[in-house]
């Protein structure tokens, strides 16, 4: 279908435009219009057998311990420490994994978990113990984010905030 004049509402000013003129040609002779997006997408996985995490080689994990040996070798003596340290500063709570990362707490209410990535690791608690530490956690040289505290090898985080981070939180949570 070519375009005309009479099929395109335009003013005046636009319609005497040379530049105008010669992108009404251009889509004109292009043809009709494709959609932007296709209406049919082809997986590379069937859907039916598999999941996201099977096609990508990610693994459910059951326990800690299976968690921190799939980490990145360079950060296993990290998590290794931050567990302990936890586990130390609340012998009480359970370990428990959620949503595929490790913690510990009680039921269903995390205190305090963490988690390794590819180039940083990170302690997770409550906002109100991340608000209430932002100071201590600066003076560290380390970065936060809402609910947590991303650190690495070449600054690990101290002992003694895991600890104050843990009671906060554990604090905030009231258990």
């Amino acid at each position: 279908m070519a375009m005309s004049w009479d099929s395109v509402r335009v003013n005046k000013k636009v319609a005497h435009n040379p530049a105008f003129e010669r992108d009404l040609a251009r889509k004109a002779a292009r043809g009709p219009s494709t959609p932007r997006y296709p209406t049919e997408v082809q997986l590379a996985w069937p859907t039916t057998t598999h999941t996201l995490r099977d096609h990508f080689g990610m693994t459910k994990f059951t326990d800690h311990d299976a968690y921190i040996a799939a980490a990145p070798e360079t950060f296993q003596p990290l998590l290794l420490q931050l567990r302990a340290q936890l586990a130390k500063v609340l012998p009480d709570a359970e370990e428990l994994i959620m949503y595929d990362l490790p913690g510990f707490g009680f039921g269903k209410t995390i205190i305090a978990g963490y988690a390794a990535f590819s180039k940083q690791c990170g302690l997770y608690v409550s906002k109100g113990a991340i608000t209430a530490l932002a100071d201590d956690i600066a003076a560290a040289g380390l970065k936060a984010t809402k609910t947590g505290v991303t650190f690495s090898t070449k600054k690990p985080i101290p002992d003694k905030l895991i600890r104050k981070l843990a009671l906060a939180s554990r604090k905030e949570l009231g258990l």
